[in-house]
């Protein structure tokens, strides 16, 4: 089994900020040499995070407005209080987003791809910035073995009276 790990770094230039690093990761996996096993990407941050999405302007500006709208930038976090926390950043809100966003993703590899979605890419989000940020990559599986895919469409018996 091959194990293959890399950090990548971005300098964001905003509080917050969305970035596609679909194209990075997938290259990383066509270096690491891995044609069939599990991967990992993971943000080393706790006010950001990682997210599968589309890449699509309206969206992006929709996730930005939800996460404002779900998570308010205000006082009174106590997180924000020197009588109770030493951080002076003043980023409650970034960490609570970052909690509803998620840390890592796990991910599947087969012959040398990533396997996902039509539309899905791997989102990096910014939510305290601007700041240099590391993103782990993480890797593991066999080289040149070839798997069968398969696949099972679950038929589950409809109960009586639901519909």
């Amino acid at each position: 089994m091959l194990m293959k790990a890399k950090t990548i770094t971005i300098a964001t230039d905003r509080k917050v900020q969305l970035f596609d690093i679909t194209d990075e990761v997938k290259r990383l996996l066509a270096e690491s040499e891995i044609e069939n096993g599990m991967g990992a990407v993971s943000t080393l941050h706790t006010t950001t995070g990682i997210f599968f999405t589309e890449v699509q302007d309206a969206l992006w500006d929709d996730v930005e407005t939800f996460l404002q709208q779900l998570v308010a930038e205000r006082s009174g976090y106590k997180h924000n209080d020197p009588r109770f926390s030493d951080c002076e950043r003043g980023n409650a809100a970034a960490h609570l987003r970052a909690i509803l966003l998620g840390g890592s993703l796990a991910l599947q590899v087969e012959n040398g791809c990533l396997v996902l979605g039509q539309f899905q890419r791997i989102i990096f989000a910014e939510l305290d910035g601007p700041r240099p940020r590391s993103i782990r990559i993480h890797f593991m599986g066999e080289s040149g073995v070839v798997t069968h895919q398969w696949e099972r469409t679950l038929s589950l018996p409809q109960e009586e009276g639901l519909r």
